[in-house]
């Protein structure tokens, strides 16, 4: 019976360079990567995470530590031993074949039967809706049709795993949103176990079925994308995903006595009493009449229009804390700077972040 793990990383440690100068790229990671899930790494530029890929893909070996794939170590192997493809940020499409070639190549490469190289492409062609360009040059294409041709032929070999190296950074905005969808289709279409490298937590949020996010080469916190946005695991999770406000004081019992002035009551703190950071979503943040019971004293400082909503920046003694509006049509949130007002938490909103 396959193992229900396709990829694993016990205890990877990867330092490029020696001595002294030697610069540590993933420190001690370990990660179990189910069978046909979209897994993201997540974290910001230098955190590891395309080390780690690299590692899985076989284009680095590790330092130390091991790299299983459906439970067979392949630490040792080379790349084109491994049963996983790449689609890079750059496509390394070639411009000089026509898409079908490009899809074609590498069934080709592996000396696959003109008949089945034929047929496989025409299947990647419908997959990725580019039949009604097979025959024209990839330097013909625009950003997103190339991405999808590079998908397709990433796709053709059936790999085990694919791994896809921010390969949505070099797209624009609404194309980006478009190819997101595009991408979360074909991996339930083909139930192939994507492994997906990105800065952007929209990206992360939208498309991953569990996200690791990482910082300094470790992975601090694995998990759904509902499970890190509610319950981040410490304040870099919570201020790199999505925005926050942080909230710091002493813990006595269920209450806390902020050092920004007003207390506020926990539901369940869930440690001992003490010195505590409080994380809270701007949305949970709720505008309320100046002397609102149980509520906290704020001043208006600014209001930032989106469209969608209004961010409200509010005073609460010196520390800032961000409000979201719901906007609607013709709507003004009225808030005057320097504006005295109240501020309350949505139930359960207000979390006890770890160190």
């Amino acid at each position: 019976m396959p193992s229900a793990t396709a990829v694993e990383a016990r205890n990877a440690v990867k330092r490029f360079g020696q001595g002294q100068s030697a610069m540590t790229a993933l420190d001690d990671v370990s990660v179990e990567i189910r069978r046909g899930e979209f897994f993201t790494l997540l974290g910001p530029s230098g955190c590891g995470k395309t080390t780690l890929l690299r590692l899985i893909a076989g284009f680095e070996f590790p330092t130390s530590g091991t790299i299983l794939l459906d439970g067979a170590d392949i630490t040792a192997l080379p790349p084109n031993k491994r049963p996983v493809n790449t689609v890079f940020q750059s496509y390394a499409l070639f411009p000089h074949l026509s898409v079908a070639e490009n899809i074609g190549f590498g069934l080709q490469m592996l000396g696959k039967p003109k008949a089945e190289v034929a047929a496989t492409t025409a299947r990647m062609l419908v997959m990725v809706r580019m039949e009604a360009l097979a025959g024209r040059k990839t330097s013909q294409l625009s950003g997103g049709q190339q991405q999808r041709v590079a998908l397709a032929r990433a796709l053709a070999p059936q790999p085990k795993v694919l791994l896809l190296d921010e390969p949505l950074s070099a797209l624009d905005l609404k194309l980006r949103k478009e190819m997101q969808g595009e991408l979360k289709r074909l991996q339930k279409e083909t139930g192939i176990t994507f492994i997906f490298v990105t800065h952007d937590q929209e990206e992360a949020l939208t498309m991953s079925d569990r996200i690791g996010v990482m910082s300094a080469g470790r992975i601090l916190q694995i998990g759904t994308p509902r499970e890190i946005y509610t319950r981040p695991a410490n304040r870099f999770v919570a201020s790199f995903i999505g925005e926050t406000n942080f909230l710091t004081g002493t813990l006595r019992g269920t209450v806390v006595a902020l050092d920004a002035g007003g207390q506020v009551r926990l539901t369940d703190p869930g440690r001992a009493s003490g010195k505590v950071t409080l994380a809270v979503r701007p949305e949970h943040v709720r505008i309320v009449p100046e002397n609102s019971a149980g509520s906290l004293r704020a001043t208006v400082k600014a209001q930032v229009y989106f469209g969608t909503d209004t961010h409200c920046h509010l005073m609460l003694g010196d520390t800032e804390v961000i409000a979201r509006l719901q906007s609607s049509p013709g709507g003004d949130p009225g808030l005057p700077v320097g504006a005295r007002v109240g501020l309350s938490f949505a139930a359960d909103a207000l979390q006890v972040l770890g160190d």
